[in-house]
């Protein structure tokens, strides 16, 4: 079920980005789209990197992590203690943020230059 409100989510905001392309000029939505990306690279990239270095801090320590522990670190997570989870958790938030907003910015993008694309047939 899940899954399923996942999926619709994902293409009400896709329609809604849709529209938003169509009701501002389609060059405005790829230039947003783009500034966008940007700035949730620029969040992004660095917080995931301390999330991933601060979590390895916390459990290395007490534990060997298993190989390519980097690739699923969200499986580590009930290993923190709740103190230890405080540390990691604001790290995970601004990574996953920013992940949010290379997304919605990439969608964005990309809807701008179908439209763009879409008038240039007509």
């Amino acid at each position: 079920m899940l899954e399923l409100l996942l999926v619709l989510a994902s293409v009400v905001g896709f329609c809604v980005i849709a529209l938003i392309t169509i009701v501002i000029t389609p060059e405005l939505m790829i230039e947003l789209g783009l500034w966008v990306l940007a700035v949730g690279l620029l969040i992004g990239i660095p917080t995931g990197l301390w999330y991933h270095l601060v979590l390895y801090r916390q459990l290395a320590p007490r534990m060997a992590l298993p190989p390519r522990w980097w690739r699923a670190p969200v499986e580590l997570h009930p290993l923190l203690t709740p103190v230890e989870f405080r540390r990691v958790r604001p790290w995970f938030l601004a990574g996953a943020a920013g992940f949010l907003l290379c997304c919605v910015g990439g969608v964005a993008a990309i809807m701008g230059l179908l439209v763009t694309r879409l008038l240039a047939e007509r």
